[in-house]
C-alpha cells in the first residue's frame, strides 16, 4: 500500500491544531503539527512528503509571509489556508501568491477532508514525476531497472552502454511487453545527451494528418508545444512503432535525417514493434530508412529465454505490490517455479508484471494459486511441466537460489534467521550464497 501523505497542520491555537489533527488521521493522514510559521519551515523541505494546511492570522510570521517563504521553497507544495470569517481579500491575495485552496472559520470538516485529498493527489503526482525525472536523467538509476543475471540481459546492458556512448540514431526491436521504451531511456540515461530534452512520440496513437503536424510542425497558433523533432533539438527522440509511419513520413523522416548531418543534432531511437508476428523491421520501412536507423541496433530479449530472471523479476514485482496493497506476497512452490520458468509468456514482462499484481491480490484474499493463473493465462499448459532438453537439476538451481533471496531479502541479510527458517548449516548456507552470487551485503 502506498505510503500516506503527510500534512502540516500551522496554527498558533493549541485547540485547533488538535482538532484538525484528529480529525485528518481518522482520514489515513500522517499529520504533523506546527505551533508557529517559524517553527514548520524548519522542516519543509522542497520534497516535503505532503501538503500545508495553515491559518493566515498567526503572531509572528502571518500566514501571507509563510505561503511566501513557502513557495520560494517549493512552488508546487500545496499549501491550504485557513482564513477567519470576511477575510476575501487575504484568501485572494493567498491564492494569487501560490495557495492551493482555502477555507473559511468556521469551516465543515468534510469540505477539508475533500480539499486535503485532491492536494495529497495533487502531490503525490509531482513528487511521482519528480522522481521519474530524477530516474530518468540518473543512469546507474534506469539501468537497475533493466533486472537479470541471464546471459541475455548482460549483453542487453553492455549494449546499452556501448550503444548509450555512441551518437547516431539506433534502432531497438523485440517482440512486445519485452521493455524496448525502458530500454530507449536507458540508453539517454547513460549517454551525452542525459542533460538534455528526451521526448517519446507513439506514432501509432496518431492518425496521419496529425502525427506529421506533432513530429515536423507546423504547429497551430493556439499549441503550446514545438514539433517534436524540434522539442528534441540536441536530445533525443524516441518514435515508438516506427513501422506505423506511412511512406510518406518515412521519406520526410529520412530527409530530416540526412539535413542534420554527422554527429546528428537530434539523435533518433526508433522501437519497432513487428518481430513477434512474424514480420520484420527490414520489409517494414524503406530500405534506405532502415539502414540510417539501423546502423546501431538492440533486439531486446523475450522473457522466455531469461531462464531465472524470471523467477527474480517475479519476485520484485510481487514484493512491490504486497507493499502497495498492504499483504504479504504470495510464496512459489517448487512446481510453480518450474511453470514459471517454462511458460511461453507471449507478452513477456508485461504480461508477467499482470500476473505478479493478480497473484499478490490473490493471496491476500487467501484464495487460488499461482500455477491456476498460469493456467489461465495459457490454457495448453499442463499442471506438471516438462522441458525439452534441460535438465531437472536447472529448475531445483533456480528455485533453489529464489528461495534463499527471497529469505534473505524478508530478514534484511540477517544470517541466523536465514539459516533457522531454511534449516541450513552456516557452511551450506555460505555455499550456497556463493555459488549463486547471492552476497548479504546486498540485503542489509
Amino acid at each position: 500500500m502506498a505510503k500516506a501523505m503527510k500534512i502540516a497542520i500551522v496554527d498558533d491555537e493549541k485547540d485547533m491544531r488538535q482538532s484538525i489533527s484528529q480529525w485528518l488521521a481518522l482520514s489515513g493522514y500522517d499529520t504533523e503539527s506546527y505551533a508557529s510559521a517559524e517553527e514548520a519551515l524548519s522542516s519543509l523541505g522542497p520534497d516535503y512528503p505532503g501538503i500545508v494546511i495553515s491559518d493566515i492570522k498567526m503572531p509572528g510570521m502571518d500566514g501571507i509571509q509563510f505561503l511566501k517563504r513557502l513557495m520560494g521553497v517549493d512552488s508546487a507544495l500545496p499549501v491550504i489556508m485557513i482564513t477567519g470569517h470576511g477575510d476575501v481579500p487575504m484568501a485572494v491575495e493567498a491564492m494569487r501568491i501560490g495557495a492551493f485552496d482555502f477555507l473559511e472559520k468556521p469551516f465543515n470538516p468534510d469540505r477539508m477532508s475533500e480539499l486535503a485529498k485532491k492536494a495529497t493527489a495533487s502531490r503525490r503526482l509531482t513528487l511521482d514525476n519528480r522522481q521519474l525525472r530524477k530516474e530518468l536523467s540518473d543512469g546507474s538509476q534506469i539501468m537497475q531497472k533493466l533486472i537479470g543475471h541471464s546471459p541475455a540481459m548482460e549483453r542487453l546492458r553492455e549494449d546499452v552502454l556501448d550503444l548509450g556512448q555512441a551518437d547516431g540514431h539506433v534502432l531497438i526491436d523485440g517482440e512486445t511487453g519485452t521493455g524496448k521504451t525502458l530500454v530507449a531511456h536507458a540508453l539517454h540515461a547513460v549517454g551525452s545527451r542525459a542533460g538534455k530534452k528526451f521526448v517519446l512520440l507513439p506514432c501509432a496513437a496518431m492518425d496521419e494528418p496529425t502525427l506529421m503536424k506533432r513530429l515536423f510542425g507546423p504547429m497551430d497558433p493556439e499549441d503550446s508545444q514545438l514539433p517534436a523533432m524540434e522539442e528534441a533539438r540536441g536530445g533525443t527522440l524516441v518514435l515508438e512503432d516506427i513501422e506505423s509511419l506511412s511512406d510518406q513520413a518515412q521519406a520526410r523522416l529520412l530527409s530530416v535525417i540526412n539535413e542534420q548531418g554527422t554527429p546528428p543534432e537530434t539523435r533518433i531511437v526508433a522501437i519497432c514493434n513487428l518481430q513477434d508476428e512474424g514480420k520484420t523491421c527490414e520489409t517494414a520501412l524503406r530500405p534506405d530508412l532502415f539502414y540510417r536507423l539501423a546502423s546501431l541496433r538492440i533486439t531486446v530479449p523475450p522473457l522466455r529465454q531469461r531462464g531465472e530472471d524470471i523467477l527474480t523479476l517475479f519476485t520484485r514485482l510481487s514484493e512491490q505490490y504486497a507493499d502497495e496493497y498492504g499483504c504479504d506476497a504470495p510464496q512459489v512452490s517448487a512446481q510453480e517455479a518450474a511453470q514459471l520458468l517454462q511458460a511461453p509468456w507471449p507478452g513477456n514482462v508485461r504480461q508477467l508484471i499482470n500476473l505478479a499484481e493478480r497473484a499478490t491480490l490473490q493471496s491476500r484474499r487467501g484464495t487460488g494459486t499461482i500455477a491456476s493463473l498460469l493456467m489461465n493465462d495459457h490454457e495448453e499448459m499442463k499442471p506438471v511441466m516438462t522441458t525439452e532438453g534441460k535438465p531437472l537439476k536447472e529448475y531445483v538451481e533456480a528455485f533453489e537460489r529464489m528461495l534463499i533471496d527471497n529469505t534473505m531479502r524478508r530478514h534484511k541479510g540477517s544470517i541466523s534467521a536465514v539459516m533457522e527458517e531454511l534449516c541450513l548449516p552456516r557452511r551450506t548456507l555460505n555455499e550456497k550464497m556463493a555459488k549463486y552470487g547471492l552476497q548479504r551485503a546486498d540485503y542489509l
